[in-house]
């Protein structure tokens, strides 16, 4: 049986349990707390983080730490911590991005999960509304009623560490065990879990899942360079390995005809999967610089691309072969990360800036709008991945500060 979190833990607790501990940098300047520093924020995170945040006012660095780990017990060392931080990572603008304006009109709706220093993300719509998320380090997926603003957290076995969910057409809900190479399905009714391990030792990091119309469960494995397929039914897992060495393979979507399509995060390319056989298709991608994280599929057929590697919004025909490109605003290195298509409208982020923009794309314009995504008060963390709800919004997350976002979209 599931174990059910209703409690605040802190961070430090978390990583001891799932069996990690601090590791201690030597990049962060001399001063009072330095060594708390360190062996707090690195239990979940190297301190090079720190170094490159955007960084915050006194007061901003409290409301930041505070949604990543409990001190309210120890108020010196929380106090201590916040005048190191403001000290020696003051705000700064080495990655200020380039906001675009626009006519259109969203509204952020925040939650923030109970659990804190899980980095929550890949929230996901159930078909009854609710939503799902993963708690990475946490090793725990939750799950929020919209409604009432109810959250339940269920816990994992032991090191699954999960990438993602998704949620089957019969409500249970699928994780990515990214660290201990398995998948696993949760009744949330019981909260009884399945887990299936992978038939190959090579096979170790399943990384993001998607359902085709016939109910077999896609999903990639980044760094085993594999892409697999489970049938629920029987539990039968099929792997296929990439074309290319060291192509990565991140996002997945399924096209129109059921056939999968991945991104490759270590080469510039895109790979079309034949459903029955699992045959691979590579497309070669303009530029050896290119690199991409996640793709969507336009009801056009349309291949929408981020170009992770050279910060730009790539379009692939099927077709025809066309390719086309856009710089993204912030520029060559805002490296686009999440992607998703929103009644005809291309949205991502900009993961390489502080803050973190999303960014809206009209193919029929070919024009920008883009807008910071905030954290509470403060602007910290960077989308994932992102994906539309059944009514046309998106749903997108902050792991930095555990939030899971609602991007309500104006129509």
């Amino acid at each position: 049986m599931v174990k059910l979190f209703n409690t605040r833990l802190a961070v430090f607790a978390i990583f001891l349990a799932a069996g990690s501990a601090p590791v201690l940098g030597a990049s962060l300047p001399d001063g009072e707390s330095r060594g708390t520093v360190e062996a707090l924020c690195s239990t979940c995170h190297t301190v090079e983080r720190i170094s490159e945040s955007l960084g915050y006012s006194r007061g901003d660095w409290l409301a930041l730490t505070d949604t990543m780990i409990d001190l309210s017990g120890n108020p010196e060392r929380r106090d201590g911590i916040a005048d190191y931080l403001a000290e020696h990572f003051p705000p700064n603008q080495r990655r200020t991005p380039t906001l675009v304006d626009g006519d259109a009109r969203i509204e952020f709706h925040e939650w923030v999960v109970p659990t804190l220093g899980q980095r929550s993300r890949d929230p996901v719509e159930a078909p009854d509304g609710s939503i799902w998320w993963a708690g990475q380090w946490g090793n725990l997926i939750g799950q929020i009623d919209p409604a009432s603003g109810e959250m339940r957290e269920y816990g994992l076995p032991d090191g699954a560490m999960p990438h993602s969910v998704t949620v089957g057409d019969d409500g249970d809900v699928w994780f990515m065990g990214n660290k201990n190479g398995t998948v696993g399905r949760l009744n949330p009714a019981s909260g009884d879990i399945k887990i299936y391990d992978m038939p190959d030792a090579d096979a170790r990091d399943p990384h993001t899942a998607v359902f085709d119309a016939n109910g077999l469960l896609w999903f990639t494995l980044q760094h085993s360079n594999q892409v697999g397929r489970l049938d629920p039914r029987n539990g039968e897992i099929r792997l296929k390995t990439m074309p290319t060495a060291g192509s990565r393979p991140y996002g997945i979507k399924m096209d129109a005809s059921g056939a999968p399509w991945v991104a490759c995060n270590g080469s510039n390319c895109l790979v079309k999967l034949e459903p029955e056989t699992m045959e691979m298709t590579e497309i070669t991608l303009p530029h050896e610089e290119t690199t991409v994280r996640r793709l969507d599929i336009a009801e056009n057929g349309m291949i929408w691309y981020v170009n992770s590697g050279r910060g730009r919004l790539g379009r692939y025909d099927p077709e025809n072969g066309a390719i086309k490109e856009w710089p993204s605003p912030s520029g060559p290195d805002s490296h686009p990360y999440a992607i998703a298509i929103v009644d005809g409208i291309v949205w991502y982020n900009e993961s390489g800036m502080r803050p973190d923009p999303l960014v809206r794309f009209d193919p029929a314009t070919e024009t920008f709008q883009s807008w910071p995504i905030p954290s509470g008060e403060i602007f910290s963390g960077i989308v994932r991945h992102m994906r539309p709800t059944r009514d046309g919004d998106l749903l997108i997350h902050q792991s930095a500060t555990n939030r899971i976002i609602r991007v309500e979209i104006d129509d």
